[in-house]
């Protein structure tokens, strides 16, 4: 693909990217599952790596979670609330391993299933829970403390 070609499907993918975004995100109704969306991103950071100089600032790669919803307070993360990358062939797995051995050595991993959900950042003060917020944009979350206490296997005093 040439670089015209690069720009427009960049576009077009950033644009429906951004779509399933606010209906997963904001509406909580994907429209696509989750393995479809993958490989949009997939297509997208492909062709964002053959073509750096295509890179967006409000491009979906460059972006964590989403719009806080209506209705809740927002909280500011007193850290950014990161995301981890994607692992999609064995070559991407070699990758990260080589990375991981170089900064920290000889390491054992676990591997888990991914298993789809909320972030939730929780704050304790003193040994007692004082405020849960989502991930949201990774910078701003919702403030989901009074929804946090009602889960029993959300401690409300740590021992």
């Amino acid at each position: 693909m040439d670089k015209d070609a690069a720009k427009k499907r960049l576009a077009e993918l950033r644009n429906e990217i951004a779509e399933h975004n606010k209906a997963y995100y904001e509406l909580d109704k994907p429209k696509i599952s989750d393995t479809q969306y993958d490989k949009l991103i997939r297509e997208l950071i492909q062709l964002e790596e053959k073509y750096p100089d295509l890179v967006t600032p409000d491009s979906p790669s460059q972006r964590v979670g989403g719009k806080p919803a209506q209705g809740f307070q927002t909280v500011r993360h007193r850290a950014p609330l990161l995301s981890l990358s994607n692992a999609f062939n064995a070559g991407d797995l070699q990758a990260f391993h080589r990375r991981v051995t170089e900064s920290v050595g000889d390491v054992e991993y676990v591997v888990e299933f991914k298993i789809d959900g909320l972030t939730v950042a929780l704050v304790y003060q003193d040994g007692l829970l004082v405020s849960g917020a989502t991930r949201g944009d990774g910078i701003i979350g919702e403030d989901i403390t009074q929804n946090l206490k009602t889960i029993p296997t959300v401690p409300l005093k740590l021992k």
